[in-house]
């Protein structure tokens, strides 16, 4: 298992909402130990020179072997965190995307790999159970309010 630390200084990364009806698909964060501490949308960090949807295309190219679709425009969200006692600090910018066709299909629970070889697991959750006593913490906090206001808007 690789222990992982947030860099010291300010990252910006681009993040997918890939909904299935009101359930949206998140990996797994975990602490030290290996337990999930939470949940986060996918994504990475939009590098030097690249914009945040090509990062974005990218990093599901990467982790997923799919070609997504961007289905908007992004919403910003400003995070400060700490995990495992390092404080972290990024700018994210949020994006709907949307699979091809089929993609998918009928699956609950994907793994994919990371750069660095690690195994990680991503599925789809019901926005109502995160968040939620008994349910995974979504990350970044917050993130669930404005996604309860974005789709009341729609």
């Amino acid at each position: 298992m690789t222990i992982w630390r947030p860099a010291q200084n300010i990252r910006f990364k681009a993040l997918g909402l890939h909904w299935r009806g009101d359930s949206l698909l998140a990996a797994e964060v975990p602490d030290d130990t290996g337990h999930v501490k939470g949940v986060r949308p996918l994504g990475g960090t939009v590098e030097f020179g690249e914009m945040a949807e090509a990062a974005l295309i990218r990093e599901f190219q990467e982790e997923l072997g799919l070609r997504i679709d961007i289905l908007g425009p992004p919403v910003f969200m400003e995070n400060l965190y700490t995990h495992e006692g390092s404080v972290g600090h990024e700018v994210l910018a949020l994006f709907d995307v949307g699979f091809p066709e089929g993609a998918y299909a009928g699956a609950t629970r994907i793994s994919f790999q990371e750069n660095n070889g690690t195994t990680c697991w991503a599925e789809w959750f019901e926005l109502a159970g995160l968040d939620v006593d008994g349910g995974p913490e979504l990350f970044p906090s917050g993130l669930k309010d404005v996604l309860i206001a974005r789709r009341a808007q729609t």
